[in-house]
């Protein structure tokens, strides 16, 4: 009875409900609509639930006002679609209600994923919340960028810059540039993909002849994380000078060296005092790219334009309206392991020229890698992250943050849970994981003291056991930072039921 009265009302609010004339809606709309009937479909069921509990007066007004919120949403088409599935649902609801109830026991499905196959009633269901998910990735604006071509051209790019430096820096004493690792979110294919995606690579730098490099890590403690001093000292080229006589020793001649060789030693070229210096470094790394782009193929079809930066060489290569913006980041590699001190800035205001941050940009990469391997064809796990990224524009969260979390659950989560049908759950236990983290006031690094991670991925030892380090410390030291991130909590929450709901 209720439910028959419930189909009146709504009946006679679509009759009365003027009718729209019109050629129809195109793609973009049509599919907005039918995304919002079908979020509205979501709340229908909680009230279908909710009319079996409470007074029939109170639930109608409830989805009075629901379709309300639709009519002043949309137009007519989003009722014909909200007409449809609640017939169907009610319809659905009927058949299931004239089942034996098995002596008024009731099989309850502790888990929908694992036992579909098992319950078509629950299949039904699935289906009509398949489709919502599936025109879910249709209405919201996944940009159309070509992640997998922008990652192949920059590799190419700097492939070819780097055979070139090879020329150019032969029988010099500056640093040699080792073939580019592609780093960050669009290499790890997740970028928020905006109008201008960043291409960062990681460019390793080895030692020239008669030099060497020692890390040595800094325990002032002024800045967060794990920072390094890349100290370059001369060693003894005595035996390869036995072999070639036009090699001399730094160690042994240092004067007479110099004498022979026009060029200094690279203790007097990029480094303040004994110690490598990021910022001399990027000043030679832009004149290296700057003359050996004439030497390049994609010279004769692509535009070069360099852009101002401190610790890195940024720089965007454009032909015709496809353009690139790709970032270089030198690096020392700790051993052989996937770990490297970087010139990639702090979070500090102020970052010392001769200190190189640990990364872990690499090791990241690596496990995105591992991940993509395992996931079956129609993984959404990096949807996912792209989603949550997307919507941080202008909230104070990080896009790391959000990364982190996502590596946590991917680290934990079978990634077999990560498919279309699971979309919506996924972000729920991200949002979860970001909550209790603020609550405890501690996020943990993936990568560090990371015991867990697959065993492709090389750590060095005392990374490997090294305490976590805290994301969230600042916000365990500072209440009001604390309050501010709980209120962008909140507002994240919104932030992404909008974008569920209206595509934006």
């Amino acid at each position: 009875m209720a439910s028959k009265t419930f189909l009146f009302v709504l009946l006679q609010t679509l009759i009365q409900y003027p009718q729209l004339v019109g050629d129809g809606l195109d793609e973009a709309t049509r599919l907005r609509v039918e995304l919002r009937a079908e979020l509205l479909n979501r709340e229908m069921t909680r009230l279908l639930q909710e009319l079996e509990q409470s007074s029939l007066e109170r639930t109608l007004r409830a989805w009075g006002a629901l379709l309300w919120a639709a009519l002043q949403q949309e137009k007519f088409w989003a009722l014909v679609v909200v007409l449809g599935l609640l017939l169907a649902l009610w319809f659905m609801r009927r058949r299931r209600s004239r089942q034996p109830d098995n002596n008024g026991e009731e099989e309850e499905v502790e888990d929908r994923e694992d036992h579909e196959d098992f319950a078509p009633e629950v299949e039904e269901e699935a289906t009509v919340e398949n489709a919502m998910r599936w025109l879910l990735v249709q209405l919201i604006p996944w940009p159309v960028q070509d992640l997998k071509r922008g990652c192949e051209v920059t590799r190419v790019l700097i492939d070819n810059f780097t055979f070139v430096f090879g020329h150019i820096l032969s029988n010099s004493f500056h640093p040699v540039p080792q073939s580019a690792l592609g780093v960050g979110s669009a290499f790890e294919g997740w970028s928020t993909r905006e109008k201008d995606v960043v291409y960062s690579v990681l460019v390793p730098l080895t030692p020239p002849p008669g030099h060497a490099f020692h890390l040595e890590m800094d325990t002032s403690g002024q800045l967060p994380g794990r920072n390094f001093r890349v100290r370059v000292e001369p060693v003894c080229t005595c035996t390869r000078e036995q072999q070639d006589e036009n090699v001399l020793c730094f160690l042994h001649h240092p004067e007479e060296e110099q004498r022979r060789n026009e060029e200094p030693s690279l203790l007097h070229t990029l480094c303040s005092g004994s110690y490598l210096d990021v910022d001399k470094t990027a000043r030679w790394f832009y004149q290296l790219v700057r003359a050996a782009w004439v030497a390049l193929p994609q010279a004769h079809t692509w535009h070069l334009v360099l852009l101002p930066s401190s610790r890195s060489c940024k720089f965007k290569v454009s032909r015709g309206r496809e353009s690139l913006m790709v970032e270089v980041l030198f690096g020392v590699q700790e051993g052989n392991s996937d770990i490297y001190v970087s010139s990639q800035p702090t979070e500090a205001l102020f970052t010392p020229s001769t200190m190189w941050p640990e990364t872990y940009a690499v090791a990241e990469m690596k496990f995105f890698r591992h991940i993509a391997r395992q996931a079956p064809p129609d993984s959404w796990h990096l949807k996912c992250l792209q989603l949550l990224a997307h919507a941080l524009l202008g909230i104070g969260f990080s896009t790391y943050t959000l990364k982190t979390i996502v590596m946590h659950l991917l680290n934990t989560i079978p990634v077999s849970r990560w498919g279309r049908r699971q979309f919506l759950r996924r972000l729920g236990d991200a949002l979860e994981y970001l909550h209790g983290s603020l609550e405890e006031k501690r996020l943990d690094h993936f990568v560090l003291g990371n015991r867990t991670l697959p065993g492709e991925i090389i750590l060095p030892p005392d990374v490997k056991a090294a305490e976590p380090l805290n994301l969230f410390h600042r916000l365990a030291q500072d209440p009001d930072a604390h309050t501010q991130a709980m209120r962008e909590y909140h507002e994240l929450g919104d932030r992404i039921e909008r974008i569920v709901l209206y595509g934006h």
